[in-house]
């Protein structure tokens, strides 16, 4: 029954933008499942589920790893080019810093965005470090960011 359950779930959330546990239950029990919050909780853990933007502005459940929509690409501008004060790079790595506050934002639009060269970033609360992979596409990259912010 729990495997059927998660596979609704990840189905569900697939299909509609699911922003609360409660709107799970709801889509669950509407399918015929029998389930309380509190075994949307748990399911929710052990399918290891993360709250992303969805389209209407609201966070909603996904997949990790999961392609954003496109609109992500839209506010990646917006934050490169409102929140990045300077890049650095080095070797591999690129240095971002940003308005306090305001790494995390940035560094999620990064991990969101598919870019298979980025092996994954680190963020701070003004500082994010961004792993890439090969070294030689660190300048390609850069490059990148760089236009992002419209400089």
């Amino acid at each position: 029954m729990k495997a059927w359950r998660h596979k609704k779930i990840l189905e569900t959330i697939k299909d509609q933008e699911i922003s609360t546990q409660e709107e799970l239950v709801s889509a669950l029990q509407k399918a015929g499942f029998s389930v309380t919050q509190a075994t949307i909780s748990r399911d929710i853990k052990e399918l290891g589920l993360i709250k992303v933007p969805g389209k209407s502005g609201v966070s909603r459940y996904t997949v990790p790893g999961e392609p954003l929509n496109p609109r992500n690409e839209d506010r990646m501008k917006r934050l490169f080019k409102d929140s990045v004060v300077s890049l650095d790079s080095s070797e591999n790595l690129i240095i971002i810093k940003t308005l306090p506050g305001e790494a995390q934002g940035v560094a999620s639009t990064i991990d969101h965005a598919g870019w298979p060269e980025i092996i994954g970033t680190v963020a701070g609360d003004d500082t994010i470090l961004v792993v890439i992979k090969p070294k030689k596409m660190t300048h390609t990259i850069l490059k990148k960011f760089v236009a992002l912010t419209g400089r």
